[in-house]
Formats: structure tokens, sequence, C-alpha cells
């Protein structure tokens, strides 16, 4: 049955969750909460008023003091109504006049054979606005997005449009739950991506005042066109005494916010598209248009903070599994980049592919330098001529050596941008501009993915050379951010906001056009590792941490945010590197996809041997690594530049049957034998790469001896 005033509270079930529709029906207000349906029986009756000392001394006009209130499913801020008081200016956007005069129209739930798509409609005098919830059968999650609508007969603007605010939390607790709420983040910085950050509300000072008059709120995200830049788009909640975590991950490749919010005894969160105040962007909508935001992935489990990361990452899947077939069991990637460090040649690469020629590496791709520039000159981009003096005969004789060696030949271009010394950095007319100026960072400028003419520019610079020289692989870079906006919009935001949607267009003709190709998607490593860009390729560089200690780290990390069989893990091999140093950095390269680089060619006999056993165990492990399940053990220092300490990713396949254990050591490792966790059950020992022969394996623990500092190791067992 729908949310009506008549039937003012509804719960659907989408898979392992129910998701709540209330209705205030004095006021009209629709709020959106969810839990895990294995949970709904430990609901507690929430208290309505406030009974607490200081509340009890108030004059008797000022009582009864809510604890709690109905709060808008859709939080947005349209320009010359009231913004929230309470201290709420320049905080936050939430809860204003349009947020409140917001009632309940309609709510439409169709139930279709793969999905089930909830649209509530909550309308005010002049605007409406579609609550949409979308839900695949056997997803752990669900997508959420709103779509505003001008019903009036003159331009409105918005100030801020959330993609979803969800509210309730925590309904275990009568009261505000004190020390009971812990907020997760993921930080994110050039290669040193995924820290996790974990704090109780109360030390992000997140404590409901004592009448409730007062917004708090901790709004973040990321200003330009670097969507992984000092944090990914997601956050959780974790009610740490009933063991449920609620969590968002927003699909958005340009400027976003995020926002834990209280003003009561309830926490909601909410986000999406970076507002004016955090992120420049305001939008017009014209009488009888609409604008859609964003989409955002949603889920609540039982569980910690892994299990809420595997839900949501799985939701990732059904776009991974659209990707060309050669994909599907995750090949090797090698990557010339760190051999030539730029200067690649058609004799290097064809001494490189006779190396490959007889190992499980599908992938050769030649990474940036291929392209002519002027004197020693490095990233200039652009123009896009091949280098004769390099290759001689044109990238055809280079890819046809390539193929002819059982490789699909790859090629690295950085095509959002040009750079000084070529012609394309002159055509400014195409260029994005800001403030009436070329928009330039450091040596770059940018086209405009807004003009028809970068698009006829880039299919016969890009897709014509893929298509024409018989590549098989794209690697697109994409290094510099643009900043807070562009012009030619309502607002600098906005303009950012439409140049990347346009951006995100030109993927989709890529692969239109070649829908064999595998796109690879990196910007200076893992700036774009959000889902609606992985959603466009076949994976994404980690990180440009190529040679570091932290490698391990880093990838572990990344497990939480997007799916490992989308994550390449660079391990850059030295003929100067000890046998140790080759474990540690393959080992890591199990964490995800599994991509070379280095001195193949000098490597020695004993080398060769170590490089593989690690293909041939990554081989065994591929399945795993594409569909498992992922959990972190370890005992860490702080620093990830030095390191201390150990960890183990223990993944565990679909259906249960087999087990990866990837163990790292760093500096102050373990003393004495090392234990982590075995599910239930009979293990028995499948494969090992570096394994200690006194390796142990009980009932419910995997024990490893004392390895030595800045060691790898894996293994996998079977039931």
């Amino acid at each position: 049955m729908a949310l009506s005033y008549a039937n003012p509270q509804v719960e659907l079930i989408l898979g392992d969750i129910a998701v709540i529709y209330t209705c205030d029906v004095s006021t009209g207000t629709v709020e959106f909460s969810c839990l895990p349906a294995a949970m709904r029986a430990r609901r507690v009756e929430k208290r309505s008023i406030l009974k607490t000392p200081e509340v009890i001394q108030l004059p008797a006009q000022w009582q009864p003091m809510p604890a709690r209130q109905t709060e808008s499913l859709v939080q947005l801020h349209v320009r010359g109504l009231s913004g929230p008081a309470g201290f709420a200016q320049g905080r936050t956007l939430r809860n204003g006049e349009a947020c409140q005069a917001l009632k309940l129209e309609s709510q439409k739930v169709a139930d279709e054979t793969e999905k089930l798509t909830i649209t509530t409609v909550v309308a005010a005098a002049d605007f409406a606005v579609e609550h949409v919830v979308q839900w695949f059968n056997g997803e752990s999650g669900f997508r959420v997005w709103t779509v505003f609508h001008n019903r009036s007969g003159r331009p409105l603007t918005l100030d801020m449009l959330a993609s979803f605010n969800l509210g309730g939390m925590t309904p275990f607790h009568p009261a505000d739950a004190p020390e009971q709420l812990r907020a997760h983040r993921i930080r994110s910085g050039w290669s040193a991506e995924g820290r996790v950050e974990s704090r109780l509300l109360e030390e992000l000072h997140l404590e409901r005042s004592w009448t409730g008059h007062a917004h708090f709120s901790e709004r973040f995200g990321q200003v330009g066109s670097l969507p992984v830049r000092g944090y990914f788009p997601f956050v959780t909640v974790e009610d740490i005494q009933a063991g449920v975590c609620w969590g968002a991950q927003l699909e958005i490749a340009s400027s976003w916010q995020l926002e834990i919010y209280r003003r009561h005894d309830d926490v909601s969160i909410s986000g999406g598209l970076a507002d004016r105040e955090f992120g420049h962007w305001w939008k017009t909508i014209a009488p009888g248009a609409a604008f859609t935001a964003p989409k955002a992935a949603l889920s609540t489990v039982v569980g910690d903070l892994d299990d809420l990361c595997h839900a949501l990452t799985s939701l990732q899947r059904r776009a991974a599994n659209k990707n060309p077939k050669v994909e599907q069991n995750l090949p090797i990637i090698f990557n010339e980049w760190c051999s030539t460090w730029g200067k690649p040649t058609h004799q290097h690469l064809v001494e490189t592919a006779e190396c490959l020629a007889k190992t499980p590496v599908r992938y050769l791709v030649i990474d940036d330098g291929w392209a002519e520039r002027q004197g020693d000159g490095i990233q200039q981009n652009g123009d896009w001529m091949v280098n004769r003096q390099t290759f001689p005969h044109g990238l055809k004789a280079t890819c046809d050596a390539i193929r002819a060696r059982g490789l699909v030949p790859g090629l690295w271009f950085e095509f959002e941008v040009c750079t000084a010394g070529t012609q394309a950095w002159l055509k400014t007319d195409h260029h994005l501009h800001k403030d009436g100026e070329v928009l330039r960072v450091g040596s770059r400028r940018f086209w405009d993915f807004r003009d028809p003419f970068t698009f006829e520019y880039l299919t016969e610079k890009v897709i014509a050379t893929l298509r024409d020289n018989g590549f098989g692989y794209l690697k697109v870079d994409y290094n510099e951010t643009i900043g807070i906006g562009v012009d030619n919009a309502e607002s600098p935001g906005e303009g950012l906001r439409q140049h990347i949607a346009g951006v995100q267009t030109f993927f989709r003709a890529i692969r239109e056009a070649l829908p064999e190709i595998v796109i690879e998607n990196c910007s200076s490593g893992g700036h774009r590792l959000e889902p609606s860009m992985m959603a466009l390729c076949a994976m994404g560089s980690f990180s440009d941490a190529h040679e570091t200690v932290e490698i391990p780290i880093i990838a572990a990390n990344l497990q939480r945010v997007i799916l490992p069989g989308q994550c390449q893990v660079w391990a850059v091999l030295r003929s100067s590197d000890t046998l140790q140093r080759l474990y540690y950095s393959l080992a890591a390269t199990l964490l995800g996809r599994m991509t070379i680089s280095g001195d193949l060619q000098t490597l020695n006999a004993g080398q060769m041997t170590v490089l593989t056993e690690a293909q041939t165990f990554y081989q065994h492990a591929a399945k795993i690594i594409r569909d498992g399940k992922s959990r972190w053990f370890g005992n860490l220092g702080r620093s990830y530049r030095h390191p201390r300490g150990w960890q183990a990713m223990q993944r565990t396949s679909q259906d249960g049957l087999r087990i990866l254990y990837v163990l790292h050591t760093f500096a102050n490792g373990p003393a004495g034998p090392w234990r982590v966790p075995l599910p239930d059950g009979m293990w028995k020992l499948e494969a090992g790469f570096n394994l200690p022969v006194n390796v142990k394996i009980t009932a419910d623990e995997l024990i490893f001896p004392p390895l030595p500092d800045f060691s790898g190791a894996a293994v996998i067992l079977q039931r």
C-alpha cells in the first residue's frame, strides 16, 4: 500500500533492507529511513518530549520541547525563501523554508521483473520534487535521486538540491544515543588514497543542543573535477551497540558534498552536488522545466564498516558485468611507464612483447611519450601526432607486432587537456573559461566538453587513432583539477557539472564506437575512483604510488570503495630487487588487478621465477578477487610513508568455499606467530605464494610464523 495521509507509514522490503516512509499528517512532511530487515523487531519506542532538568525549568509557554521532528526526505534550498535559523547560515542549507513547505502529494510503487522503483512526490505551491528509490532484485542496497520540477510561472533558482536524505538514526535507542554513534569517512590524497577516519559523533561536535534549537552539521566534500581529492564521496554512520551501519556513496565526478546532520535526537545524512555555499553551485530552472540530481547508492547492514562497504561496492557489479568479455578472467596488465619513464619506442615495445609472449599477461600498454613533443618536455598533450623518431613506421606497426605475440596493445591519452607548445593550446575558443579568461592551471588548458567542436576534434584524435591502429585498450589519464568551476552557466559549479557530464558523454561515445575497447580510468592514479566514472571503465588505476612501501596499505584500503576486480595495483620490478622485495611487491597486486611495470627485460632467472609464481597464483585467485567479500585484519602504525606493523586482507569467495589471504609485514612486524581468524569449517591449503613451510591451519585460525619486515605472502584455502 502506498503512503498517504490515511496510511501515514509504509515499510517496503528490498531484499535484506526495510525502507520506511513516515508522513507527519499535521504538516505533510515525509521522512525516509531504513534499517536491516532482520532488525525490525529490535526497534525501541522513541521519546517525543524532552524531560531533562534544564527543559523542565523553562517557562511553561516554552514547553513542551520536542525530542525529535519529522524531517523532509528532500533537502533543498530555493532562492528567495528563508534559510534555516538556529545559527545555520554558512554551515548548512538544510531544513529551510523550502523543505518545510513540501507536503506529501503522491507515492507510486512500480514492481517490475528485475527492479522495484518507488517514486514519492512532495510539493509546495510553486514546485514539486520527485524522490526516487530504485532497487534491483538481489542487490545489497539501492539508489536514490531527486528530480525538481518548477510548477510556477517564473524561473526558480536552486541553491541546493540533495540527491538523498536518510534520517532516523538510530532506531535502537529511545533518546539521543550518547557515545553510541560513530561516523566513518574515507580520506584521500595523491598517492595516499583510502585512509579510514572513524570518530564518535561527540568528537565531531554533533551532540544535539539542550533544546534542539541549534543546527549542527559536518559538511564535507570536494570542489573541482577530481572527485576523490580530500575525501571519497562516502559516509557511514555506525550504531556501535546495535551492530548496525548505514552508509551512502555518491555517484558524481564533479564537486560534491555530504552532511552528517543533527538537530534533535536522531541523526541524518544527506548529500549530492556541492551547494552554493560549499561548491559555488546554483541552477535556474525555467517554468515547467525540471532538474535531476546525481544518484547516490545507499545501504544498511548488520555488521561493521567492512560489511557496509561490501554492500555498497556490490552495487557496482551490474555496470562492471557489461565490460568486454576479455575482462571476465581479470587479465594481467603490463604498462611500460616505469620501464621508459615517458620515452617509449617501437623497438623497446617489441622486445617487451617478446618477453611477455609466453606469460599470462594479456595487455601491453604504451604510456605517455608516444606523441610528438618539443625538446625534452613532457606532457605536451593536445595535438596527438605520433612521434616518428621513436615510432618510425607509425603506431599500427607497433600494434601489429604486439598482437602478433598474443597481446592486446593499449595506448595512453590525457585527452581532456592541452598543454603549452601544442597547436591545440591556441584553440582558445574551444577551451574552458573562468572569469572571462581562458582557464589555465599550471601548463594545462582544458577542452570544453559542452562544445561540439571538442567532440569532433577528439573523435578524430582519440577514437580514430585507437580504431585505425588496432588498439584494444585505452588508458585515460587526467592530471589536474579545474577548480571551483567555469563560465557560460548560471554558476561556476553548474558550468563544471555540465562540463563533466560532457566528459562522461565522450567516454560513452568511445565505448559505442569501439565496443570491445577496455578503458582504464586513471587520474594521477586514484583521483577519479568513484562509481559514475568506474561504471564507464573496465578498471581504474589504484594510485600513483608505483614503487613505495605503502602500496599494500593503499590497495587494501581501496577494496572498501571500488571492486578489487576493477582496481589496478602496480608492482614495479627492478633488476636490483631482492627476492623478498619482489614477493612484497607482487603480493600487493593480489589485492586487485595485477599490473606489472619496470625492468622486465633485465630480470635474472631467479627474479623471473618469482614473477611466474606470482602470475600463476594470481590466476588461481582471480575469481575470488572478482567476486569475493573482503575483511581487513591488522595492526598498523599511523604513518603510511613509514609503515609499522602488519595487515592481512581476507577475501572470501561468493560461494564461501574458498578464501584468499594476502599478508604483509612492515617495520616492526610481529615478533611471534600472528593469527588471522578463519570462518567456521574445515579448511585445507589450495595454493600458496611465498608461504612459509610452518604455516598452521586450525579450526578457527590461520597461524603464520614471524616473517621478516617488509615481507609479502598469500594463501588460498578451500573447504
